[in-house]
C-alpha cells in the first residue's frame, strides 16, 4: 500500500500530454497540492488512500481523452466535504472546474428523514447540474464505476443499495451518452452483487464454452470476410465479441430459456469505410443468411438521440444459430464506443456540434421533465422510469424522431412534443389513418396527434401511457385539479366554522393573526391553509384550534349542546336539516356547503333518511357513511364531518339487499315484478342456488330514500316462496 510520500501524479501528466500537447500542465501539480493538504492521510472505503482513487478518476477521464478542466475536476471532486471553498476552487481553476466539482459532490449538509429522501436529494442536485454542464455526469460516472470494482469491501447491504442504484440509474445515463463501455462495466459489476448466484452460474458456464464459442466466432468472420470480398466490400476489420453477462441473462429472464437456447451471445460487427457499404454489406449478409423478421434496424438513417449509428441484423448463421450483426463505418464505432467523448464538444474551445447540441437537449429535458415532482418515491420512480432503454422509434410529420419503451400510445407521442399538446390530445393519425389513444406506437410509425381545446388529462390515461414524461405531467395536472376543489371546498369548511363564532376569515386576516396561525399549522400561505382543509389533511379540530382563542370555543361549545334537543344529545351524528341548504350534484350537504367533492360510499350506501356522517378524505373531499358503518367507526372521529340530506327530490340512491327464496318456478319472475311496481329500478342482479336447494339472490337497485326501500322490502316478504329479505 502506497503512502502519501511516495504517490505523485506524474504518470496522470504523462498521459495527459500525450493527447493535450499545447496545454500547461502544471494546473494537475496545482490540483495534487490541494488534495493531498486537504485530504492528507484520509482513506478510501477500500483501504488505499483518498487521494490514490481520485488520481484513478483522473487518469480514467484522462484515458478518455477529455479536456483538462474534466481532469482537474476529477482530481478535485471531493475537496468541498474536506473544507476547500468554492471561491478558492474558482480562484486556482476557473469557474468551470469549480462547478463540475460543486456538481460532482453529493449532498451532506442536509439533514434527510430517510435514505430515500436523501438519494432523491443528491440525485435531482446531479441532474440539475448536468443541465449546465454535462461533464458533471462524466466525473460521477467514472467514480461510480472505481467504487463499484471495490465493492466487495463493503457490507451487503451497502452493496446491494449501490449496485441497484448503479443499474437503475447511472448505467442508463452512461447509455444517454452513448459510452457503451461504460454502460456494460456498470451493467455488469452491478448484476454481480444484485444477483450473485445467477451471475455466478451464468459466468463459470460461458467459460466453459469459451473455447467452442472462439471456435465458432473465427468460422463465421472467415465467412464473412470471403462473402463480403465477393461482393467487392473489404472491411476495416470483422470482430466477433461475447455479449456482456448482463444482457445474456436479460434474454434468459425475458425468454425464459436455458444457457444453451441462446444462440447470439457472440455480436459480430463490420467496419466498413462508407456509408454505401453499410447498405451493400447488409444486402449481401441478407442474400446469403435468411434474416430474422423484426431483428432489422436501421440506426443509420434514422440515428439514436445519444448519437448512435448503426446497422442492425439478426441472421440465421452457420449450423442454424442465430447471430445478430452491426455494420456500421469507423467513425459511427468510434462514436457507439465513446459518444460524446468521441468528439468532445470542450476540447479547445470548440463548439458543440448539432448531434451533441440535441443530446445535451434531452437531458435538459429530462431534468425539466422531473423539476415539479417533489415526493422522493415519486421522483426516483419518474427518473428510473425516464431513464429506459428504447425499442421503439416513431416520427412525427415533419420527420424528428421520437424514442420510446414498448407499449408506448399516442398520448406519450403527444407528451413528447410539449405538455399543451399533451393535455389536449383526443387521438392521433398513423400513416394518415385515426387510431385511439390506446393504440401501441410501432417502429417508423408517422404520428400525427389530434387535439380539442375542450380535452383534458383523465385519470385513466395512467393505465395507458408507458414514460415517466406523460405520467408525471398527468399527475401534476390531476393535483392541480384536485388542489382546486380541494382550495374551494376548504374556504367554505373555514367559511362554516369561523361563523360559529361570530367572526370570518377576513376578519382574522385583517387582524394580522392569520400570520400567527399559518406558523401554528405548518401552512405556507393561505391558499396552502384552504387546500390542506379541503383534503382532510387539517382536521376540524386542529383548525378550530388554530383559528378560534380557547376561552371563544369553550363558550360556543357549551352554548350549542344547551340548544339540543335531548334526543340530539344522544347521538351527535346527524345535524338537523339545513333550510337554507343550497342543492348539491350529489343530494349532499355539509351543513349548507356547496356538495361538489360530497360522494356517497359505497360501502355502505346510505339512502336519505338513514343517519350519516361525512368523512373528510386525503384529497378526494367528503365521503359519506352511514353512522354505523364500520369502515367509518374504524376511521380517525376527528375527521369526522356533519352532513345532512338535500335536494333529493329527483334522485335515486343506489342500495343492496339479499333475497333467499324456495327455487320454485317463476320465483324471479315474481321479484322482478314487485320490484317493478314499487318504481325501484334494478341495475345489477347475481343469482346462485345453495346446497340446500334454495334460491339466493343478491339485486343491486336503485330507490329514492329510505322509507321506499322499507316499502319495498315489505312487499318482496309478502311473496309466498320468499324466505328473507335483507339489506346489505
Amino acid at each position: 500500500m502506497k503512502n502519501l510520500a511516495s504517490a505523485s501524479p506524474n504518470r496522470l501528466k504523462i498521459l495527459v500530454g500525450n493527447y493535450l500537447q499545447d496545454q500547461d500542465l502544471s494546473k494537475i501539480d496545482d490540483a495534487w497540492d490541494v488534495i493531498t493538504q486537504a485530504h492528507k492521510e484520509r482513506k478510501h472505503f477500500s483501504g488505499d488512500l483518498y487521494v490514490l482513487h481520485l488520481l484513478e478518476v483522473a487518469s480514467t477521464l484522462a484515458s478518455m481523452h477529455l479536456d483538462l478542466d474534466t481532469i482537474l475536476s476529477g482530481l478535485l471532486h471531493g475537496v468541498f466535504k474536506a473544507g476547500v471553498s468554492f471561491e478558492e476552487i474558482a480562484r486556482k481553476f476557473g469557474d468551470d472546474v469549480a462547478n463540475i466539482v460543486e456538481g460532482s459532490t453529493r449532498i451532506k449538509e442536509v439533514t434527510y428523514n430517510s435514505q430515500l429522501a436523501s438519494q432523491a436529494g443528491n440525485l435531482r442536485k446531479m441532474l440539475l447540474a448536468i443541465a449546465s454542464d454535462v461533464r458533471v455526469l462524466l466525473v460521477r460516472l467514472v467514480d461510480r464505476l472505481l467504487d463499484m470494482f471495490l465493492l466487495d469491501m463493503v457490507d451487503r447491504e451497502q452493496q446491494l443499495y449501490i449496485a441497484r442504484e448503479t443499474m437503475d440509474i447511472y448505467a442508463p445515463l452512461a447509455s444517454r451518452l452513448g459510452i457503451d463501455w461504460l454502460k456494460r462495466e456498470l451493467e455488469d459489476h452491478s448484476f454481480k452483487f444484485l444477483y450473485p448466484e445467477e451471475h455466478y452460474e451464468l459466468s463459470h458456464n460461458m467459460d466453459d464454452s469459451l473455447d467452442e464459442r472462439q471456435r465458432y466466432v473465427d468460422e463465421v468472420i472467415e465467412i464473412l470476410h470471403k462473402t463480403l470480398g465477393e461482393s467487392n466490400i473489404y472491411p476495416m476489420r470483422i470482430i466477433g465479441r461475447p455479449k456482456h453477462l448482463y444482457s445474456i441473462y436479460k434474454k434468459l429472464v425475458a425468454q425464459n430459456i436455458p444457457l444453451e437456447k441462446v444462440y447470439d451471445k457472440v455480436a459480430f460487427r463490420i467496419i466498413v469505410k462508407t456509408v454505401n457499404e453499410c447498405y451493400e454489406a447488409l444486402g449481401t449478409i441478407h442474400g446469403n443468411w435468411a434474416p430474422v423478421q423484426g431483428r432489422i434496424k436501421d440506426f443509420i438513417s434514422v440515428p439514436k438521440a445519444n448519437n448512435y449509428q448503426s446497422m442492425h441484423t439478426t441472421v440465421i448463421g452457420p449450423h442454424g444459430h442465430f447471430i445478430e450483426i452491426q455494420i456500421r463505418t469507423d467513425e459511427m464505432d468510434r462514436v457507439a464506443q465513446e459518444g460524446v467523448a468521441a468528439h468532445w464538444a470542450y476540447k479547445e474551445g470548440q463548439k458543440a456540434s448539432k448531434k451533441d447540441t440535441k443530446l445535451f437537449g434531452e437531458l435538459k429535458k429530462l431534468v425539466t421533465s422531473l423539476q415539479e415532482v417533489e415526493d422522493p418515491r415519486e421522483f426516483l420512480d419518474n427518473l428510473i422510469g425516464e431513464l429506459y432503454d428504447p425499442e421503439v422509434y416513431a416520427l412525427t410529420p415533419r420527420g424528428e424522431v421520437k424514442e420510446f419503451p414498448l407499449g408506448s400510445c399516442p398520448i406519450d407521442f403527444a407528451y413528447s412534443i410539449h405538455t399543451e399538446v399533451g393535455d389536449k390530445c383526443v387521438g392521433a393519425k398513423v400513416g394518415g389513418r385515426q387510431v385511439p389513444l390506446k393504440y401501441q406506437l410501432q417502429n417508423g410509425d408517422i404520428v400525427e396527434i389530434v387535439t380539442s381545446l375542450t380535452q383534458y388529462p383523465r385519470r385513466g390515461w395512467l393505465d395507458l401511457v408507458k414514460t415517466s414524461r406523460a405520467r408525471t405531467r398527468i399527475r401534476a395536472w390531476l393535483r392541480r385539479e384536485d388542489n382546486e376543489k380541494a382550495h374551494k371546498l376548504g374556504r367554505e369548511i373555514c367559511d362554516r366554522e369561523i361563523r360559529k363564532y361570530n367572526t370570518s376569515l377576513k376578519k382574522i386576516i385583517k387582524s394580522g393573526h392569520i400570520r400567527l396561525i399559518l406558523k401554528q399549522l405548518k401552512c405556507n400561505s393561505l391558499e396552502d391553509l384552504l387546500v390542506k382543509v379541503g383534503s382532510g389533511r387539517i382536521t376540524l379540530r386542529t383548525l378550530i384550534k388554530g383559528l378560534i382563542p380557547v376561552e371563544l370555543q369553550k363558550d360556543n361549545e357549551q352554548a350549542q349542546v344547551e340548544k339540543l334537543p335531548p334526543e340530539e344529545l344522544a347521538s351527535l351524528m346527524v345535524s338537523p336539516q339545513t333550510p337554507h341548504a343550497d342543492k348539491g350534484k350529489s343530494g349532499l350537504c355539509i351543513d349548507g356547503i356547496d356538495g361538489m367533492l360530497v360522494k356517497v360510499s359505497q360501502c355502505c350506501s346510505p339512502l336519505p333518511g338513514d343517519p350519516i356522517v361525512g368523512f373528510i378524505t386525503m384529497g378526494r373531499g367528503v365521503s359519506v357513511h352511514k353512522g354505523n358503518c364500520p369502515n367509518l367507526l374504524s376511521l380517525d372521529p376527528k375527521r369526522w364531518i356533519d352532513v345532512v340530506w338535500t335536494g333529493i327530490a329527483d334522485k335515486t340512491y343506489k342500495v343492496s339487499i339479499n333475497v333467499v327464496a324456495e327455487n320454485t318456478k317463476g320465483i324471479f319472475a315474481e321479484i322482478s315484478a314487485v320490484i317493478s311496481t314499487d318504481s325501484a329500478n334494478i341495475v345489477h342482479i347475481a343469482a346462485h342456488t345453495t346446497s340446500t336447494e334454495q334460491a339466493q339472490m343478491i339485486v343491486s337497485l336503485e330507490v329514492v330514500n329510505l322509507d321506499h326501500l322499507k316499502v319495498l322490502i315489505q312487499h318482496l316478504r309478502q311473496i309466498p316462496s320468499v324466505i328473507t329479505v335483507r339489506r346489505l
